[in-house]
Order: structure tokens, then sequence, then C-alpha cells
């Protein structure tokens, strides 16, 4: 269909007419980069969610308490160690263990912040790996420990929580007693997460008299997972004299939550890439406009070349390649655009934080959005080109 002398002719066109093609490039290319840009945060946020479904945060359960018909840290439901007890004897269930959870203003040098702190039971720190996240520096919790704290990652950083960082020994005060920082944690990827404070749960009930827990963590059966939900939920009931649909608590897998988790990004990303589409569809529209123009302004041209011997494949193959060529320039255009876009958006959210929001970068991505911009360049230019090809070769002749 394309000899290299059609293919010359066509890029000669091109090049005369070059403000019109490059706005038609430009709209093709900015729809391109924005789907480039959602799909490789979109990606990255699924291998980000599938890193933590493949790693020890499968065989976690968690019991959080309902308030108002919400799932929360409620006020009037407690869990208490009866509960832990119940949860524990559950068949399934290796380990278990209470935890305390809520807001404490920390201060230095006069300036306050608000995070929050996780207390629970040094021995039973299996919970840490529902986090999946290891000590930096120093050391974790241990059984015995008082008068000290483990720290997330942004506390060694300045400027992140406050102008000058803590390091190992150093002393932070919370809720207005000083306490030793044994440890950090490493980068998690979002500040909430990241400025959170560890202590036992001991201290914490030495400081903040509690007979409820926040939350119960649980470790299980891998290979019977929804099973032994079943049966914790089961048991939780009977000990605290429930009907079934009445319950005030909650008993959720750490995967189902990242199941609920991705069902939500499923639509997040979906309706963002529709609203890409709807672009690329415009564009699509202003390439079949510059191509209808093109075959109009080149009507005496294209009789030229049937009397000269060139047949209508040939005159289709001339108008579908320059369509397709603009829609390839595009195609890489845009995924130049949305790659250096997308890099720069992960290292900005790097520097607020959110290190856990990140693009994920791939050929295959880069091919099929290139692929993507040549079939809907070439899609666009179809009734032109076959337009062009059937133009009666006396009529274009005699065309002024």
């Amino acid at each position: 269909m394309w000899s290299f002398e059609s293919i010359k002719y066509s890029l000669r066109n091109l090049k005369k007419r070059k403000i019109r093609s490059s706005l038609t490039i430009f709209s093709i290319l900015i729809g391109i980069a924005t789907i480039y840009i959602f799909l490789s945060f979109g990606i990255g946020l699924y291998v980000y969610v599938g890193d933590l479904a493949s790693t020890s945060s499968a065989d976690k359960i968690i019991v959080l308490p309902k308030s108002a018909g919400t799932v929360g840290f409620g006020e009037n439901i407690v869990l208490n160690e009866s509960d832990v007890n119940v949860v524990s004897k559950s068949p399934g269930v290796y380990q278990a263990t209470g935890a305390y959870f809520r807001a404490v203003e920390i201060r230095k040098n006069n300036v306050i912040k608000y995070v929050f702190l996780l207390a629970y039971e040094p021995k039973e720190d299996f919970i840490f790996e529902s986090f999946n996240v290891e000590t930096k520096q120093g050391r974790r919790l241990s059984s015995g420990d008082e008068n000290v704290v483990l720290l997330g990652y942004n506390y060694q950083v300045p400027d992140k929580i406050f102008k000058k960082a803590y390091g190992l020994n150093d002393k932070i005060e919370v809720n207005g007693e000083k306490l030793k920082i044994i440890g950090f944690l490493e980068e998690i990827g979002n500040p909430t997460d990241d400025s959170q404070i560890y202590m036992s749960s001991q201290k914490y009930e030495d400081s903040f008299p509690e007979d409820s827990y926040d939350q119960i963590y649980a470790r299980v059966n891998i290979d019977k997972v929804d099973e032994v939900v079943e049966n914790v939920e089961k048991n939780l009931r009977k000990s605290r004299d429930l009907e079934e649909g009445k319950e005030d608590f909650s008993v959720e897998s750490f995967n189902s939550l990242i199941e609920s988790f991705t069902g939500a990004l499923d639509i997040i990303v979906g309706f963002v890439i529709l609203i890409a589409l709807i672009s690329v569809l415009v564009s699509t529209i202003n390439t079949a406009n510059t191509m209808v123009t093109s075959v109009l302004e080149r009507y005496k041209e294209i009789g030229i070349l049937k009397a000269i011997g060139s047949r209508n494949s040939e005159i289709f193959g001339i108008f579908l390649f320059e369509s397709s060529f603009l829609g390839f320039v595009a195609g890489c255009l845009g995924c130049l655009l949305g790659w250096g876009l997308a890099n720069l958006g992960g290292n900005i959210l790097s520097d607020l934080g959110w290190g856990f929001i990140q693009p994920y970068f791939s050929v295959y991505l880069v091919l099929s959005l290139i692929l993507f911009a040549v079939i809907t360049g070439a899609l666009s230019g179809v009734i032109p080109s076959v337009n062009a090809s059937k133009i009666n070769t006396v009529d274009a002749l005699r065309y002024e």
C-alpha cells in the first residue's frame, strides 16, 4: 500500500502544512499524556496493593468496634481482654492481641503537633507484619520497656514534623511526658503512618488508664482466612450475646480490606481514564477534520496523481499514512510528556510524604499507547482517505 515515494510525498505535504499538523498532533498528545499519567499512577497503586497482599499481612485479621452504624474506634462500644481471649481461642487463630489507638499531643520548643499513637504488647509485635515495615534505626519495643517509644520514619527527617529531626536516645514530649526514643521505622509512604508513635500497652495503661482496646489483631491460618473470620464472628456474637446481623463489631481480613481498596481504585481509575478517552475522541474528530480539509485543498492535485497513473489504493494509502503518522508522532510525544509529568508528580508526592503513590513505568504501556495513538489517527483518516481515493479524475482536473 505504501511505497517509498508515496511516504516521501505524504511527509512533504505534512511539512508544508506544519502549523495545522502541529495543532493536530498537540490535540492528540494531550489525551495520550493524560492517559499515560493516570494509567502509570493507577498501575503503580495496583502493584503496591499486590505487594501488600502477597506479604505477611495475608494471614492477619483485625477486629474493630462499631459506633453509630460505622466501623471505627467507637466511644460506646468497647473491646476488652475477654474479647481477645475469645478471638485467640477461635479455631484457626494462632495469636491474638489487643491494641490501643488514640491521638496525642507532641511538643518541641513550644511547637505543638497532633499525631496518632498505637500501643501494643511488645511480645505480640506480629502486628508489624501487617504493616509490612521494618526498623530503620535502633530497635522495636521489648517486654519490660518503660518510658520509651518507637517512632515513625518522619521524625528522623528535618522539617517533616519539627524543624530539627530526632535521633536515637533523644527524648520526645508526648502529652506532657518526656519519653526516650529507642528506634525509627522505615518509610511506609503516607504522612499519617510515618508520623505515628508506638509504645507498649503497659506504658499506655499507666499514662491513659483504660480497660478497653480500640482494635484486636490476630494471626490466623492463611489457608482458611475466610473460615477463621466466620469462626471469630460467631464466637464473639456468642460471648457478647448478640444476634447475627446486629454485631457491634467488625471482623475483617487484611486481604478483604485490600480488595475493598482495589474495588474503589478500579472505579476511580476507570472514571479518570474515561474522561481522558473523551479528550482523545475530541482530538480524533479534530484529526478527521484536518484530513477532510487536506483532501479538499488537494482536490486538483489528487486528479493529477490519478492522471499520471496512481491507483485508488495508492491515493487511499497516502492519506491514511498521513493520519496514522500524525497519531504516531502524537503518541511518542504524548508518552514522553506523560512520563515527565508522572515522574515529577511522583517526586512531589514523595516529598509531601505520600511515597506509596508512585507511577509505574513500563515499556509495554508506552508501546500500547503509541499503538493506540496510531490506530486512533488511522481511524480518523479512513473516511477522508476513502473519499480521496474515489475522486473522479476529470472532475478533479477541472476543479478550481
